[in-house]
């Protein structure tokens, strides 16, 4: 049996990670903490330390859903107020929970982004300013200069698409669950 994150509320870290060396200048033009975001956001793991509380339910194991996650309190909710908690630890990490909501507080993240991590962002980036050229918004965009005309468009979804048409995506996969 499974306890249920039914809350997370996570803080901004104080800076990201630095922009991998080698990109090109319209990648390195872009704003690195979007990407960062970007990343977080399609994966489980952070790499700068930021505050981060879950509430959980239920009774049965529950693991942290992000990593790596530090655990400083666990209250459960008793009398109406959280009252501090003591559980006992799972036998494959995490917490066995005997039933009731729980608040766990901490601290998300830390450490180096791994190769596979970095790579996943300059693919990111490079997609995002090959794809960033042209007016914001537009899917159609016509250009004429005498007799020469350019007549490109793309999907109104991509940059939606990014993750997975970039390629950013697959080599992400392995840090999507804890």
């Amino acid at each position: 049996m499974t306890a249920t994150t039914i809350k997370q509320t996570e803080g901004e870290p104080a800076d990201y990670p630095d922009a991998p060396s080698g990109l090109s200048t319209a990648a390195t033009a872009l704003d690195p903490d979007m990407i960062w975001q970007r990343i977080e956001a399609y994966t489980a793991w952070r790499y700068t330390s930021r505050s981060i509380e879950w509430i959980v339910e239920g009774c049965g194991e529950w693991h942290a859903p992000l990593a790596p996650a530090t655990i400083s309190t666990v209250d459960i909710w008793q009398a109406d107020a959280w009252q501090t908690a003591t559980l006992s630890p799972s036998p494959v990490g995490g917490y066995c929970l005997p039933g009731g909501t729980y608040r766990f507080t901490g601290t998300v993240g830390s450490g180096t982004p791994p190769a596979a991590v970095l790579e996943a962002f300059r693919r990111l980036a490079e997609y995002m300013a090959a794809s960033k050229r042209g007016s914001p918004g537009t899917t159609r965009e016509k250009v004429v200069a005498g007799s020469v005309q350019v007549d490109k468009s793309r999907s109104a979804s991509w940059a939606a698409e990014a993750m997975a048409n970039s390629g950013a995506g697959d080599l992400l996969r392995s840090f999507r669950r804890v």
